[in-house]
């Protein structure tokens, strides 16, 4: 597998790539094209065209969650795509493209779902999506844990209720040497979404962790139970970025060796 970072709010000295408070990952693995995440503006695209990457041939675009700065790219790539015949499929949770807001306005999907739906088959996943053998959307995270996704991130339009982020997925990889887990904001939080992932493959190893922790304003005792949770999991190290938070990083970088890692970053598994 190679994951290559289009789009994250760090940017690597000496390889002049752009960034932005948001989150996109290209990866190829077996045959598979697959964009996770488009992050908020242009930028990844940009980056692709930089890195010599081809969007048009995408198999899958797979959306973590519906917030802007991993769904506003989609009306680029819409734009990319419009005279292509062959056009990807995209894998999200029911409610990605809900309308969000809070005190300083809309942060939901650019795009309403009905646009979206005129451009591209949409796989909305209400369990596991298995897209092969070895790679799977993790569909509705299972929330078991006491200390992760309690508060609520602004409210959904569509309920004029509290918004708990209940879209928020991840994808898993399983390789030889444990899993790979890939995740945008980790809204329903990284140990559920860990568990889940070891809970489909029937597995307690994993390898890494890829993506955003959202643990930037955790409480003490979320950052503690976290950080002592993947200790237990024995990972060498994790990539970690977009909404993770220093504090956290450097929590993390105590019990495994966090990467830098930032737009233009990239990796093989």
């Amino acid at each position: 597998m190679k994951l290559t970072v289009l789009t994250d709010n760090n940017t690597i000295i000496n390889q002049y790539f752009l960034g932005e408070p948001a989150l996109s990952f290209y990866i190829e693995i077996e045959d598979k094209k697959i964009l996770f995440d488009t992050g908020y503006s242009d930028v990844f695209l940009k980056n692709a065209q930089k890195l010599k990457i081809n969007l048009k041939n995408l198999d899958y675009i797979i959306l973590s969650h519906g917030h802007d700065d991993h769904t506003g790219g989609l009306k680029h790539i819409k734009e990319l795509l419009k005279d292509e015949i062959k056009k990807p499929q995209i894998i999200a949770c029911n409610n990605v493209f809900d309308g969000r807001y809070d005190e300083n306005g809309d942060f939901g999907c650019p795009l309403k779902k009905s646009e979206v739906e005129k451009t591209f088959d949409v796989i909305y996943a209400k369990e596991p999506y298995f897209i092969s053998d070895d790679i799977v959307f993790l569909g509705p995270i299972n929330r078991t844990t006491d200390f992760e996704a309690k508060e609520p991130d602004g409210i959904n339009r569509e309920t004029n209720s509290p918004d708990f982020v209940k879209d928020d997925s991840a994808l898993a990889v399983k390789t030889d040497e444990g899993l790979v887990i890939i995740t945008g904001c980790s809204h329903s939080g990284i140990v559920n979404i860990c568990k889940q992932a070891c809970s489909v493959f029937e597995t307690d190893k994993i390898k890494t962790i890829i993506g955003g922790l959202h643990l930037i304003n955790a409480s003490s005792q979320q950052l503690t139970k976290t950080v002592d949770y993947i200790a237990s999991l024995n990972t060498k190290e994790l990539h970690t970025c977009h909404c993770t938070g220093l504090k956290a990083q450097f929590a993390l970088n105590s019990i495994s060796d966090v990467k830098e890692t930032g737009s233009g970053s990239v990796l093989y598994f």
